[in-house]
């Protein structure tokens, strides 16, 4: 089952239960009012499947403007995760080359604050590259949806977009490079209901558009990241709390080459199996 935040012309921002890929059905008439009544629920696919909602009319997805899935939740991130984003970041200075190394290596995973809830961007909205880099990437990442006991609840879709440049300059950029307005899009919709053996066969396929035709096109699969689902929250949640809940962007596997820098006006469509595909554009901030 795939859940949604959603709005139209007449209503502000609903839940709703994704039908097929085409359509939403609206589940306030039901009583689910916001995401973390689903997110909490001890089960989440039980608690959905309960309510009444055979009479309620499918809406076209043509027809809402998908918003993104987050209320109040902490939105953090994990580096360093696949050995390909550790060569790259190796690469990006030599002066943080053996941090980088030292990370992947090590039991501690690295993990960073990414955005608060507000500050997200939706699917089908432009996500931003900082004015004062040369040199900025998307991310593509599988996202771990967990509710405030740090329980798995499920998964989505996180573009952790970063300027290398600054990041490479030296380690302690590290929050300008990742934090600022734009930098982190989700979507398009929650994926409940799978666990991590099953997640780990999916691809992550990321393209980016340039001038419509394809500038840059990378897959990895979610079977490449070392640390597990369990492993990344339990630290995440260690001497924290997230009485909302918490979303973990995981790493990234895919790395554009180091001549490649996005342009305002090009599109980043990521797409996960299993989940759906998050379509950005971007824009400068």
């Amino acid at each position: 089952m795939r859940i949604c935040r959603f709005k139209t012309s007449s209503h502000p921002a609903r839940i709703g239960l994704v039908v097929e890929n085409s359509a939403v059905v609206d589940l306030e008439p039901a009583g689910v009012t916001a995401l973390e009544q689903v997110l909490e629920h001890p089960e989440p696919l039980a608690f959905l499947r309960g309510l009444k909602t055979q009479n309620l009319p499918p809406i076209s997805l043509t027809g809402v403007t998908l918003l993104a899935p987050v209320e109040r939740q902490e939105v953090w991130a994990a580096g360093v995760t696949y050995l390909r984003s550790r060569t790259a970041r190796m690469e990006e200075s030599e002066f943080s080359a053996t941090a980088y190394d030292r990370v992947y290596a090590a039991d501690r995973p690295e993990l960073f604050f990414k955005s608060m809830p507000h500050k997200v961007v939706p699917h089908e909205q432009p996500v931003g590259i900082r004015r004062d880099s040369k040199w900025n990437v998307p991310e593509p990442e599988l996202v771990l949806v967990l509710n405030s006991k740090g329980k798995l609840a499920g998964f989505t879709i996180g573009n952790d977009m970063s300027s290398r440049d600054i990041e490479g300059a030296n380690l302690l950029y590290l929050p300008q490079a990742k934090i600022y307005d734009g930098s982190c899009a989700l979507g398009p919709w929650i994926q409940l209901g799978v666990f991590e053996a099953d997640a780990r066969s999916w691809t992550i396929d990321l393209k980016i558009i340039r001038q419509n035709a394809p500038a840059f096109v990378g897959q990895t699969s979610v079977s490449q990241i070392k640390r597990t689902f369990d492993e990344l929250a339990a630290y995440l949640f260690r001497s924290q709390t997230f009485p909302f809940g918490a979303l973990l962007l995981t790493g990234t596997g895919i790395i554009p080459p180091d001549s490649f820098t996005l342009q305002a006006g090009d599109f980043v469509e990521i797409t996960i199996f299993g989940i759906g595909t998050l379509r950005n554009s971007v824009q400068l901030v």
